[in-house]
């Protein structure tokens, strides 16, 4: 075995999970070598790269809040903490909030997660119907009861985070490998390395899966079975012909619609649908706006009868059908193989501390904090987690 065929740690996938963790090993422990195996280095069809590039602090599970302030803390320095030879990225992280309409149908489980929000130390405010119009004016607040509103969050050039992270990475002496990985090597229990489809064959006795949408195929070939599906999530970019006066929260209703205000006074707009399609399509369907999301559109913001569709755009969901939570961690019958899937949407914005997380796990740290309810043991138990609202 070649020196440069072994590692201490193989990451397959180098989008915003495999990078942040290659940053927290190499920070931890500059004498590790470590790989970042990425099947496509330009992120055409990466999650991290396709997403409304969102952070926030309104979850119902007490760990997926705690991750969102960590990431809240990580983003106010990330320019600093990321500058590499006297370059500092640019993320252009704008806090523009997030607002949740609420029905009386959900106003018990909005009220549990707010104070739950709330305890721990998180900016959320409970604002009334007219609330709500005195900030938005083009809103219809007719039907709903009121919303939440957390001014902390908001969204970030998600390339430029993903590029500073590997930049970082690199220069902390991570080997980036353009590659496929076609098979984990087991052998008696415990992972031993990587098949690339060009041949070659890479060793490490700790390799981590941060493969996204395709995670859960490359786990099939190490014999380990995921509730992890690819789904396709459409955006839409709107030019509208009436403006709102000022940039709008990521405004999310009850029904799973949602939209924000984008750069160039434009409108991003999505929603997660029960008939949304898994695998691998990238295609995007104008009609799905025109004759689904905007007659829902028109109904909350009436001024937006008269718009037009600029373009749009398709990427992947790795979406965890178990219980829509990450599995982040080592697979208790294969050592060494460790699991960063099924995000279910939340993965961009819980990279820094997943990433933190598993490079304590691997280099045996106490963890920062504890997210060891996202373990893979409750797959193989089928025990899902609890939360509501997932978005």
């Amino acid at each position: 075995m070649t020196e440069k065929s072994f590692y201490d740690v193989i990451i397959v996938g180098g989008g915003i999970m495999g990078s942040s963790t290659a940053y927290h090993l190499t920070k931890m422990n500059p004498d590790l070598k470590v790989a970042v195996i990425e099947r496509d280095p330009t992120y055409a069809r990466a999650s991290t790269t396709l997403s409304m590039s969102n952070v926030r602090i309104q979850f119902s599970l007490k760990e997926n809040i705690q991750i969102s302030q960590y990431a809240f803390q990580i983003l106010d320095q990330f320019e600093d903490e990321m500058t590499v030879n006297g370059e500092k990225p640019k993320i252009y992280y704008h806090r523009e909030g997030n607002l949740f309409l609420i029905h009386k149908e959900n106003v018990d489980a909005a009220k549990r997660s707010f104070e739950l929000q709330r305890s721990l130390g998180c900016r959320v405010e409970w604002w009334s119907p007219e609330q709500i119009k005195e900030h938005y004016p083009l809103y219809n607040t007719s039907g709903f009861i009121g919303a939440t509103f957390g001014p902390d969050d908001g969204h970030f050039d998600a390339y430029a985070v993903l590029m500073a992270y590997k930049a970082k990475a690199k220069h902390q002496g991570t080997d980036y490998r353009t590659g496929e990985v076609v098979r984990i090597i087991c052998e008696h229990g415990h992972v031993k390395g990587i098949y690339l489809e060009s041949g070659e064959t890479l060793r490490s006795e700790n390799i981590i899966n941060c493969g996204g949408a395709w995670a859960v195929l490359l786990a099939e070939t190490a014999g380990v079975k995921l509730p992890v599906t690819p789904i396709k999530r459409q955006i839409f970019a709107l030019d509208t012909a009436v403006k709102p006066e000022g940039p709008l929260p990521l405004t999310i209703l009850p029904s799973g619609l949602y939209f924000r205000t984008e750069t160039g006074g434009l409108i991003l707009l999505g929603k997660s649908m029960q008939e949304d399609p898994s695998g691998f399509n990238f295609t995007w369907d104008k009609e799905r706006f025109t004759d689904i999301l905007w007659p829902e559109l028109v109904e909350f913001v009436p001024a937006w009868e008269r718009l037009r569709i600029v373009r749009g755009w398709a990427g992947l969901y790795d979406v965890n059908t178990l219980d829509g939570n990450a599995i982040i961690g080592e697979w208790p019958e294969i050592k060494g193989l460790y699991l960063a899937t099924g995000f279910s949407g939340h993965g961009l914005q819980q990279g820094p501390a997943v990433g933190r997380y598993l490079s304590e796990l691997i280099l045996k740290v106490v963890p920062s904090f504890d997210l060891s309810i996202f373990g893979p043991k409750r797959i193989i138990e089928n025990h899902p987690l609890v939360e509501g609202g997932i978005v």
